[in-house]
């Protein structure tokens, strides 16, 4: 029988151990990630993609958005010939015919395939489409036989175009990616990349297309491929995985790279590209690129150059105005997009939208045209604002007065009023008239007359004193 004490004592321990096990579960669950919520996806952490390495960037100017282990070396799988076909557009023409040789189908035997045939003729932009949108192996290195001279010349090619591009841990050794030890890149090298080739326009054409014709070679028939990227093409069996804003561009798998993905989407103005490497399986690698993307669109607004020039206008101060003027002569100008003025859209995150608005001044000059003296008439135009963007270019406004300012009625002329008067006066010389002729005529007469005759009679008073004081000598005597 066991005592009380002893029971106490037992209590006392379950119930220690109780607390101590709730605290671990707390701290547990305190350290994971909270279940992802599509409904709002400017929550997205790191811990709720299933990639071992991601990024996303903005693709116009190469800022990071979001990334999770963006500079871990991973194996790029088939999104490697994003770099193939890119170097090939830049080195060939796209009419250029290429030859299949033995050593350029010398590939493994589960690699995936466009179905050359050994003396096969093909145009160079029939083996992109093949290479980007079935991911053949076999055109890859068709493409860099027949650019490069050699598989490993074209391959030296690629490795010097990625460190011209800014590529810090990347290494080609192959033109495809099939597995190879030292075949090896990282999310933020491949989103550089991926950024590149997206400024092509006959790459961006290559990667957004679902569906390609193959035309008829001197072996084959015509024949048609599909796009293996998920993300652009809808079907029922795979509705999950198309994102209806995606643009491209490039999947890859094998078992010691996972799930690979590098896409780019665009949405109200805004261009993104997201890479995804190692991902679990196919599903989990079109699932993460979704939330990026979601995650990226929350994060950015569209503004605009009147919106931010809206948030703090330029307001000047009217002189010779109507003293009833309510606001005292001061006149707030809008802006007025010139013609041909250029692009006014500006995407960027909400948290630079007020820095942006800030610095303003600093992004803008100001040219006034007109004299800051009423009257002004609602409408006019009072001088020029000029917005300097980040690219160079430049976008032109009007600053056009918001509301009328009459003039003071008593106002005297200006200066220049006065000089303007005079030199649009047909006649410069007065008219002759009763007043002009008694200002200018008669008046200064009679005050010559005046004159005159008070010179004269100042003069008769002289000289009449002067005799007066004069002593006559016959009055002289002496004593």
């Amino acid at each position: 029988m066991i005592s009380i004490e002893k029971q106490g004592s037992f209590r006392a321990r379950r119930l220690a151990a109780f607390i101590l096990a709730a605290c671990f579960l707390f701290s547990a669950a305190m350290g994971e990630a909270a279940s992802y919520d599509p409904d709002h996806p400017e929550y997205l952490e790191a811990a709720q993609l299933s990639c071992t390495s991601a990024i996303l960037i903005n693709a116009d100017t190469g800022d990071v958005v979001f990334e999770k282990n963006a500079d871990m070396q991973c194996y790029p799988a088939s999104t490697t010939k994003i770099m193939t076909a890119l170097l090939a557009l830049n080195i060939g023409d796209p009419e250029d015919i290429c030859t299949v040789t033995p050593t350029a189908l010398d590939i493994p035997s589960d690699s995936s395939t466009i179905g050359l045939a050994v003396g096969e003729e093909m145009r160079l932009i029939d083996l992109l489409y093949g290479i980007m949108l079935v991911s053949g192996n076999d055109g890859a290195n068709v493409v860099a036989e027949n650019l490069g001279g050699t598989i490993y010349e074209f391959v030296e090619l690629m490795n010097h175009a990625a460190n011209a591009f800014g590529c810090t841990g990347t290494h080609f050794a192959n033109p495809h990616g099939y597995h190879d030890e030292f075949h090896y890149s990282t999310a933020r090298d491949m989103a550089i990349i991926a950024r590149v080739a997206m400024q092509n326009e006959t790459f961006r054409d290559i990667v957004s297309t679902r569906s390609y014709t193959l035309p008829q070679d001197n072996i084959y028939r015509a024949r048609s491929i599909a796009n293996t990227n998920k993300l652009i093409t809808y079907t029922e069996r795979y509705a999950d995985r198309y994102y209806e804003h995606a643009t491209g561009i490039k999947t890859g798998h094998h078992s010691a790279a996972g799930y690979c993905l590098v896409s780019s989407a665009i949405k109200n103005g805004i261009d993104l590209i997201a890479v995804v490497f190692n991902s679990s399986s196919d599903a989990a690698s079109y699932r993460d690129s979704i939330r990026l993307f979601e995650y990226g669109f929350s994060q950015f607004v569209t503004t605009s150059i009147q919106e931010l020039y809206a948030m703090n206008p330029r307001v000047i101060e009217i002189s010779g105005f109507d003293l009833e003027d309510p606001l005292l002569g001061r006149l707030e100008l809008k802006l007025q997009a010139a013609e041909g003025s250029g692009n006014d859209l500006i995407v960027t995150t909400e948290d630079r939208i007020q820095a942006m608005a800030s610095n303003f001044n600093a992004m803008t000059l100001t040219e006034y045209t007109r004299e800051f003296r009423a009257p002004v008439s609602a409408g006019e135009v009072m001088g020029t604002l000029s917005y300097y963007t980040a690219d160079g270019s430049v976008v032109v406004y009007n600053l056009v007065a918001t509301r009328s300012v009459a003039a003071r009625e008593s106002l005297a002329p200006s200066i220049s009023e006065i000089m303007e008067r005079v030199e649009n006066d047909p006649n410069p010389f007065p008219r002759f008239t009763f007043e002009l002729f008694f200002v200018f005529i008669f008046l200064p007469l009679l005050a010559f007359l005046v004159l005159i005759l008070l010179i004269r009679k100042i003069r008769k008073h002289m000289h009449k004193r002067t005799r007066i004081h004069t002593m006559n000598p016959r009055e002289r005597y002496y004593q």
